[in-house]
Protein backbone atom coordinates (compact mmCIF):
# COMPACT_ATOMS: atom_id res chain seq x y z
CA UNK A 1 0.00 0.00 0.00
CA UNK A 2 1.40 3.74 -0.96
CA UNK A 3 1.89 6.08 1.39
CA UNK A 4 -0.96 8.30 -0.45
CA UNK A 5 -3.17 5.76 0.19
CA UNK A 6 -2.68 4.53 3.91
CA UNK A 7 -2.34 7.95 5.00
CA UNK A 8 -5.83 9.02 3.99
CA UNK A 9 -8.05 9.95 6.85
CA UNK A 10 -10.28 7.70 7.47
CA UNK A 11 -8.20 5.00 5.78
CA UNK A 12 -8.61 2.13 8.59
CA UNK A 13 -5.21 -0.12 8.69
CA UNK A 14 -5.03 -3.53 10.36
CA UNK A 15 -6.65 -7.14 10.32
CA UNK A 16 -3.72 -8.63 9.00
CA UNK A 17 -0.56 -8.00 8.59
CA UNK A 18 1.00 -4.37 9.20
CA UNK A 19 4.88 -3.04 7.90
CA UNK A 20 5.32 0.41 9.76
CA UNK A 21 8.45 2.37 9.83
CA UNK A 22 10.24 4.11 12.83
CA UNK A 23 13.06 5.56 13.72
CA UNK A 24 15.16 6.14 17.41
CA UNK A 25 18.02 7.18 19.20
CA UNK A 26 19.68 3.79 20.48
CA UNK A 27 21.45 6.02 23.03
CA UNK A 28 19.47 4.75 25.63
CA UNK A 29 18.81 1.39 24.86
CA UNK A 30 20.38 -2.22 24.84
CA UNK A 31 20.25 -2.89 21.30
CA UNK A 32 16.99 -3.55 19.37
CA UNK A 33 15.88 -7.17 20.20
CA UNK A 34 13.86 -7.85 23.61
CA UNK A 35 16.19 -9.30 26.15
CA UNK A 36 15.15 -11.82 28.95
CA UNK A 37 17.14 -9.38 31.86
CA UNK A 38 14.30 -6.63 30.83
CA UNK A 39 17.21 -4.67 29.64
CA UNK A 40 15.64 -1.45 27.89
CA UNK A 41 15.50 -2.26 24.52
CA UNK A 42 13.74 -0.74 20.79
CA UNK A 43 11.65 -3.61 20.24
CA UNK A 44 10.34 -3.85 24.08
CA UNK A 45 8.73 -0.37 23.83
CA UNK A 46 7.38 -0.72 20.36
CA UNK A 47 5.83 -3.86 21.19
CA UNK A 48 4.37 -2.39 24.43
CA UNK A 49 2.98 0.88 22.80
CA UNK A 50 1.60 -1.21 19.63
CA UNK A 51 -0.53 -3.15 22.24
CA UNK A 52 -2.09 -0.44 23.60
CA UNK A 53 -2.97 0.94 20.28
CA UNK A 54 -4.49 -2.41 19.16
CA UNK A 55 -5.56 -4.04 22.85
CA UNK A 56 -4.13 -7.45 22.63
CA UNK A 57 -0.43 -8.29 22.82
CA UNK A 58 1.77 -7.54 19.73
CA UNK A 59 4.85 -9.04 18.84
CA UNK A 60 7.37 -7.26 16.11
CA UNK A 61 9.75 -8.03 13.16
CA UNK A 62 12.75 -5.79 12.44
CA UNK A 63 14.43 -5.41 9.26
CA UNK A 64 17.92 -5.40 10.93
CA UNK A 65 18.55 -5.66 14.28
CA UNK A 66 21.48 -2.94 15.99
CA UNK A 67 23.35 -3.18 18.56
CA UNK A 68 23.17 -0.89 21.88
CA UNK A 69 24.21 2.64 21.09
CA UNK A 70 23.43 2.16 17.53
CA UNK A 71 20.30 4.54 16.14
CA UNK A 72 18.03 4.18 13.07
CA UNK A 73 16.44 6.82 10.57
CA UNK A 74 14.32 4.08 8.89
CA UNK A 75 13.86 0.65 10.82
CA UNK A 76 10.89 -1.47 9.26
CA UNK A 77 8.95 -4.25 11.13
CA UNK A 78 5.56 -6.16 10.52
CA UNK A 79 3.18 -7.40 12.94
CA UNK A 80 0.14 -9.32 12.74
CA UNK A 81 -3.13 -8.25 14.11
CA UNK A 82 -6.72 -8.63 14.20
CA UNK A 83 -7.94 -5.49 14.60
CA UNK A 84 -8.65 -2.12 12.71
CA UNK A 85 -7.43 1.23 12.97
CA UNK A 86 -7.04 4.69 11.19
CA UNK A 87 -3.55 5.60 10.03
CA UNK A 88 -3.85 8.59 12.61
CA UNK A 89 -4.57 6.09 15.68
CA UNK A 90 -1.63 3.78 15.03
CA UNK A 91 0.99 6.61 14.35
CA UNK A 92 -0.27 9.30 16.89
CA UNK A 93 -1.09 6.30 19.48
CA UNK A 94 2.01 4.23 19.60
CA UNK A 95 4.20 7.55 19.32
CA UNK A 96 1.72 8.66 22.51
CA UNK A 97 2.83 5.81 24.15
CA UNK A 98 6.30 6.06 23.29
CA UNK A 99 9.54 7.66 24.52
CA UNK A 100 10.89 10.43 23.30
CA UNK A 101 13.61 8.83 21.55
CA UNK A 102 11.23 6.56 19.38
CA UNK A 103 9.23 7.79 16.64
CA UNK A 104 7.06 5.98 14.62
CA UNK A 105 6.78 7.77 10.77
CA UNK A 106 4.16 5.37 8.87
CA UNK A 107 2.31 2.26 8.77
CA UNK A 108 0.59 0.77 6.02
CA UNK A 109 -1.10 -3.00 5.18
CA UNK A 110 1.22 -5.60 3.67
CA UNK A 111 -0.12 -8.69 2.38
CA UNK A 112 0.93 -12.02 4.12
CA UNK A 113 4.10 -12.92 2.23
CA UNK A 114 5.34 -9.66 3.27
CA UNK A 115 8.24 -10.23 5.60
CA UNK A 116 10.07 -6.97 7.09
CA UNK A 117 13.80 -9.62 7.13
CA UNK A 118 13.53 -11.78 4.30
CA UNK A 119 11.73 -9.51 2.04
CA UNK A 120 14.73 -7.27 2.09
CA UNK A 121 16.85 -6.79 -0.96
CA UNK A 122 19.52 -4.85 0.94
CA UNK A 123 20.19 -2.40 3.35
CA UNK A 124 21.81 0.80 4.19
CA UNK A 125 23.87 2.75 6.91
CA UNK A 126 25.97 5.70 7.65
CA UNK A 127 28.66 6.16 10.17
CA UNK A 128 28.85 9.78 10.85
CA UNK A 129 32.50 10.31 12.46
CA UNK A 130 32.82 13.94 13.85
CA UNK A 131 36.50 14.84 12.99
CA UNK A 132 38.27 17.89 15.28
CA UNK A 133 40.60 17.73 17.81
CA UNK A 134 37.83 18.83 20.89
CA UNK A 135 35.30 16.56 21.41
CA UNK A 136 31.85 17.27 21.15
CA UNK A 137 29.31 17.66 23.74
CA UNK A 138 25.82 18.25 21.97
CA UNK A 139 25.82 14.94 20.36
CA UNK A 140 28.33 13.00 21.97
CA UNK A 141 25.91 9.94 21.78
CA UNK A 142 25.10 10.61 18.03
CA UNK A 143 28.14 10.74 16.27
CA UNK A 144 31.74 9.40 16.63
CA UNK A 145 34.86 11.49 17.69
CA UNK A 146 38.06 11.05 15.92
CA UNK A 147 40.57 13.83 17.08
CA UNK A 148 42.77 12.66 14.60
CA UNK A 149 42.87 15.24 11.33
CA UNK A 150 41.42 12.39 8.81
CA UNK A 151 42.19 12.17 4.87
CA UNK A 152 37.90 11.56 3.75
CA UNK A 153 39.87 11.06 0.35
CA UNK A 154 42.81 8.35 1.03
CA UNK A 155 39.61 6.51 3.25
CA UNK A 156 37.59 6.64 -0.11
CA UNK A 157 40.01 5.37 -2.46
CA UNK A 158 40.61 2.38 0.30
CA UNK A 159 37.21 1.87 0.89
CA UNK A 160 37.11 0.81 -2.98
CA UNK A 161 38.47 -3.01 -2.81
CA UNK A 162 35.38 -3.48 -0.37
CA UNK A 163 32.57 -3.20 -2.92
CA UNK A 164 31.48 -6.26 -4.38
CA UNK A 165 30.45 -9.72 -2.92
CA UNK A 166 33.99 -10.78 -0.44
CA UNK A 167 34.46 -13.47 1.82
CA UNK A 168 34.08 -10.68 5.01
CA UNK A 169 35.30 -12.78 8.17
CA UNK A 170 37.72 -9.95 8.82
CA UNK A 171 35.15 -7.88 9.55
CA UNK A 172 32.29 -9.73 11.13
CA UNK A 173 32.47 -9.97 15.04
CA UNK A 174 33.48 -13.20 17.00
CA UNK A 175 30.21 -13.99 17.78
CA UNK A 176 28.38 -13.34 14.86
CA UNK A 177 25.98 -16.11 13.92
CA UNK A 178 25.85 -16.08 10.19
CA UNK A 179 25.99 -19.20 8.21
CA UNK A 180 28.33 -17.24 5.22
CA UNK A 181 30.62 -14.69 6.14
CA UNK A 182 30.36 -13.56 2.02
CA UNK A 183 28.73 -10.67 1.09
CA UNK A 184 27.96 -8.42 -1.99
CA UNK A 185 28.93 -4.14 -1.04
CA UNK A 186 26.37 -2.51 -3.45
CA UNK A 187 28.13 0.83 -3.11
CA UNK A 188 30.29 2.41 -0.39
CA UNK A 189 31.16 6.39 -0.43
CA UNK A 190 33.29 8.50 2.13
CA UNK A 191 32.52 12.00 1.96
CA UNK A 192 33.49 15.03 4.08
CA UNK A 193 31.01 17.90 5.44
CA UNK A 194 32.50 20.10 7.00
CA UNK A 195 34.07 18.89 10.64
CA UNK A 196 31.27 15.45 9.92
CA UNK A 197 33.15 12.68 7.71
CA UNK A 198 30.18 10.28 6.48
CA UNK A 199 30.56 6.93 5.47
CA UNK A 200 27.91 5.17 3.44
CA UNK A 201 27.44 1.68 2.90
CA UNK A 202 24.65 -0.73 0.99
CA UNK A 203 25.00 -4.15 0.78
CA UNK A 204 22.85 -7.28 0.37
CA UNK A 205 22.93 -8.13 4.22
CA UNK A 206 25.38 -7.29 6.90
CA UNK A 207 27.42 -9.17 8.86
CA UNK A 208 27.48 -8.34 13.27
CA UNK A 209 29.83 -5.62 13.52
CA UNK A 210 30.36 -5.12 9.47
CA UNK A 211 29.63 -1.73 9.21
CA UNK A 212 31.32 -1.08 12.17
CA UNK A 213 34.89 -2.81 11.74
CA UNK A 214 34.93 -1.43 8.04
CA UNK A 215 34.22 1.90 9.36
CA UNK A 216 37.56 1.49 12.11
CA UNK A 217 39.92 0.02 9.43
CA UNK A 218 39.05 2.91 7.29
CA UNK A 219 39.90 5.65 9.96
CA UNK A 220 42.93 4.17 10.64
CA UNK A 221 43.91 4.71 7.30
CA UNK A 222 42.53 8.07 7.37
CA UNK A 223 44.44 8.87 10.03
CA UNK A 224 47.80 7.89 8.94
CA UNK A 225 48.27 4.73 11.44
CA UNK A 226 47.88 2.51 8.21
CA UNK A 227 48.56 2.41 4.80
CA UNK A 228 46.31 3.07 2.26
CA UNK A 229 46.41 -0.48 1.08
CA UNK A 230 45.97 -1.93 4.22
CA UNK A 231 41.97 -2.45 3.85
CA UNK A 232 42.77 -4.82 1.09
CA UNK A 233 45.23 -6.75 2.94
CA UNK A 234 42.56 -7.22 6.26
CA UNK A 235 40.04 -8.03 3.64
CA UNK A 236 42.52 -10.99 1.97
CA UNK A 237 43.57 -11.97 5.35
CA UNK A 238 39.97 -13.49 6.29
CA UNK A 239 40.75 -13.46 9.89
CA UNK A 240 38.78 -10.58 12.23
CA UNK A 241 42.49 -10.33 14.29
CA UNK A 242 43.60 -8.54 12.00
CA UNK A 243 41.12 -5.79 11.42
CA UNK A 244 42.27 -3.73 14.07
CA UNK A 245 39.39 -1.88 16.68
CA UNK A 246 35.71 -2.14 16.30
CA UNK A 247 34.62 1.43 16.10
CA UNK A 248 32.16 2.97 18.41
CA UNK A 249 28.33 1.86 18.04
CA UNK A 250 27.47 5.88 18.49
CA UNK A 251 27.87 7.16 14.73
CA UNK A 252 26.42 4.08 13.33
CA UNK A 253 22.78 4.63 12.06
CA UNK A 254 20.34 2.22 9.97
CA UNK A 255 19.22 4.66 7.31
CA UNK A 256 17.29 2.35 4.63
CA UNK A 257 15.81 -1.22 3.65
CA UNK A 258 15.27 -2.27 -0.14
CA UNK A 259 12.24 -3.88 -1.15
CA UNK A 260 10.16 -4.66 -4.03
CA UNK A 261 8.79 -0.91 -5.47
CA UNK A 262 5.94 0.14 -3.56
CA UNK A 263 6.29 -1.65 -0.92
CA UNK A 264 7.21 0.63 1.34
CA UNK A 265 7.66 4.17 0.83
CA UNK A 266 10.83 6.36 1.07
CA UNK A 267 10.96 8.81 3.80
CA UNK A 268 13.82 10.45 3.45
CA UNK A 269 17.22 9.16 4.91
CA UNK A 270 18.69 10.55 7.63
CA UNK A 271 21.13 11.76 9.12
CA UNK A 272 21.49 13.85 6.07
CA UNK A 273 24.52 16.62 5.34
CA UNK A 274 23.27 17.57 1.46
CA UNK A 275 20.06 18.20 0.22
CA UNK A 276 17.41 17.02 -1.03
CA UNK A 277 16.57 15.03 2.26
CA UNK A 278 16.26 12.21 0.54
CA UNK A 279 19.87 11.15 -0.94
Amino acid sequence: MSLEKSDTPGTLIGSGRVALVLEYNGSQYHGWQSQKSGLPTVQQQLEIALSKVANHPVAVVCAGRTDAGVHASHQVIHFDTSVSRPFRSWVMGANANLPNDISVHWVGNVTEAFHARFSAKSRRYRYVIYNNPIRPALYNKEVTWNYRPLDEKKMARAAEVLIGEHDFSSFRAAGCQAKSPVRTIESLSVTRFCDFIVIDIQANAFLHHMVRNISGVLMSIGAGIQHEGWAEEVLQAKDRAEGGVTAPPFGLYFIDVGYEVGEIPVLGLGPSFIKPYYL
